[in-house]
């Protein structure tokens, strides 16, 4: 796959990440806007699993961005929370999905938890 998105994707889909909560069960459409056009990517999230297809249909949220602002996240260089409050992207729907995609993207790089700052197990 030399598409970065089309690989990240297929990477949710042959192994979510491990944070993914089993019990978490709904659906994803990102909409992602680029110079060729909309690309619509859509996720159904289920007992810990993904699937992906690129069908536009009803989803619990709807993601909107530029396809190069998505990369960036894709690349752990933005993190969805802030992004989202920066109106980088925009969320209709259920919130908790928007939540959701701190777990679904990788954490920037040289990331630690704050716990690992304060010497503190958990």
């Amino acid at each position: 796959m030399s598409d970065p998105i089309e690989a990240f994707f297929g990477q949710l889909a042959r192994q979510p990440p491990g944070r993914l909560l089993r019990r978490t069960a709904g659906t994803i459409r990102f909409e992602l806007e680029g110079p060729d056009g909309l690309d619509v990517w859509h996720l159904t999230i289920e007992h810990g699993r993904i699937a992906v297809d690129r069908r536009a249909r009803h989803a619990d949220t709807v993601i909107r961005t530029r396809r190069d602002f998505f990369l960036r996240m894709c690349r752990g260089e933005a993190k969805p929370l802030p992004a989202w409050l920066r109106n980088e992207f925009t969320a209709e729907g259920h919130f908790r999905f928007v939540v959701l995609l701190e777990r679904l993207f990788a954490a920037p790089s040289g990331a630690r938890h704050p716990r690992a700052l304060t010497g503190d197990p958990g």
